[in-house]
C-alpha cells in the first residue's frame, strides 16, 4: 500500500468509527423507549441521519444490533467502573465507592435499566450469544474479588463472600428500588425520587453492603 493512500484508509476507518457509534446511540435511544419488539430500524435510521441500509451493512439485523446495544452498554458501565480505581483504595473505602457509584450511574443512565429489562424479557439471549458480553464482566469481578481478598488479609472483611453474590446485591439494591419507584412510592405513600429519599436510600445500601462484610 503506498503512503498517499494511508491517510485515505484511516479516514474511511474514522469514519467508519463514527457511522457505527453513532447508530449505536440512535438504536439505544430506541431500544429503551420501545423496547427489543417495538423498535423500529427506520426510526433509528432517522434518529442516526443515517441510510438504513448502512445499518444493516453494519450490524446485519435487529437482533444483531440488539446485541451490539447491550454490549456497549456493559463496556460503558464497566469503564467507568475501572476509573474508579478500586485498588488503590483501602478495602471499605473501595467498597463504599463502589455501591456509591452502581446507585449514582442507575440514576444517570436510565436507559441502562430499560435496556437490561428488555433483554431479561428475552431470556437474555443475546448476551448468551455474546462472548463479548462475559468477557466485559469478568474484570470486574476479579477486582473485587481482589478487594474482598484484602479486606481479609488486614481482618476487616469476613471470609466466604461471594464476589458475584456481593456484585448482585449491590446491583440489585439500586435497579430494584429505582425500576419500582412508582409502585414503591404509591404502596407506600411516599415519594422515593427526592433527593432526600435518594440520600436516604444511598445511606442504607452502604450500611447494608458493608454491614454484611465488614467483621463488627
Amino acid at each position: 500500500m503506498s503512503t498517499s493512500a494511508t491517510p485515505v484508509l484511516e479516514e474511511r476507518l474514522r469514519d467508519a468509527d463514527r457511522s457505527q457509534n453513532t447508530i449505536l446511540n440512535a438504536a439505544r435511544d430506541e431500544f429503551s423507549e420501545h423496547g427489543l419488539g417495538g423498535a423500529r430500524m427506520d426510526r433509528i435510521a432517522e434518529r442516526a441521519g443515517l441510510n438504513k441500509r448502512l445499518i444493516y451493512y453494519y450490524f446485519e439485523d435487529k437482533e444483531r444490533l440488539f446485541q451490539a446495544v447491550l454490549e456497549q452498554a456493559y463496556r460503558d458501565i464497566r469503564e467507568a467502573e475501572h476509573e474508579l480505581k478500586l485498588l488503590d483504595l483501602k478495602p471499605a473505602t473501595a467498597l463504599r465507592r463502589l455501591v456509591e457509584f452502581t446507585w449514582s450511574y442507575y440514576l444517570e443512565h436510565p436507559e441502562f435499566m430499560t435496556l437490561l429489562n428488555s433483554a431479561n424479557l428475552h431470556r437474555a439471549r443475546h448476551l448468551q450469544e455474546s462472548e463479548r458480553a462475559r468477557a466485559l464482566n469478568s474484570p470486574l469481578i476479579a477486582m473485587l474479588s481482589e478487594v474482598l481478598d484484602r479486606g481479609r488479609a488486614e481482618g476487616s472483611f469476613r471470609s466466604g463472600v461471594d464476589p458475584v453474590q456481593l456484585y448482585v446485591s449491590i446491583a440489585g439494591l439500586s435497579y430494584f428500588y429505582l425500576s419500582n419507584n412508582h409502585t414503591l412510592s404509591a404502596i407506600f405513600g411516599r415519594d422515593l425520587m427526592t433527593p432526600k429519599a435518594h440520600n436516604e436510600r444511598l445511606s442504607h445500601m452502604c450500611d447494608v453492603i458493608l454491614g454484611y462484610v465488614l467483621i463488627n
